[in-house]
């Protein structure tokens, strides 16, 4: 993996991933979010800032071209994005995805009952799942700052926490 493109550059979990991706990697970044004014001044030589919506395809498309994954931690229309991520990778030839959703989308969670404000998660999902992409849906149900991990990967398993340590995202694979 030499080149991330990460979707929501701004977000809380965003910004720690990117963190540790400066610091710990030689991968270049591309983030990509509605306003590109928010992020902190960072390494030009490793970082490209673009400004743009996710569900404005030709902006996420000239974002994502030379990509070898795409991250995305996303708020809003998630099933339009999902669509519109997937399109554009499929367009642009970029197989590997990794996307934030939300613990409880498959029912995993023992004693709850799907609630209807997953919904939004789970369809993002099933999009994502659908494709042919190489994938990987994290579903936590919160992040924590402390040094901790409680969760589980594993669709169709019943969970076994969802604590999400922010400092823990994936780097490579």
């Amino acid at each position: 993996m030499n080149k991330v493109l990460i979707l929501g550059a701004n977000g809380s979990i965003a910004r720690h991933a990117i963190e540790r991706f400066l610091n710990d990697t030689d991968v270049e970044l591309t983030l990509y979010l509605r306003n590109a004014g928010r992020l902190e001044k960072m390494d030009g030589s490793r970082v490209r800032v673009v400004e743009g919506d996710v569900l404005d395809k030709e902006t996420l498309k000239h974002a994502m071209e030379g990509q070898d994954v795409v991250y995305a931690n996303l708020d809003g229309d998630l099933e339009r994005m999902a669509r519109t991520i997937v399109e554009t990778m499929n367009e642009t030839g970029v197989m590997r995805l990794i996307f934030i959703s939300s613990m409880g989308i498959y029912g995993e969670v023992p004693g709850q009952m799907y609630s209807p404000i997953l919904d939004p998660y789970r369809k993002s999902a099933e999009i994502i799942e659908a494709s042919d992409l190489t994938y990987t849906i994290i579903r936590p149900g919160w992040f924590t700052n402390k040094n901790e991990v409680e969760y589980n990967t594993h669709k169709g398993e019943p969970s076994k926490g969802g604590k999400f340590p922010a400092k823990a995202l994936p780097t490579s694979s």
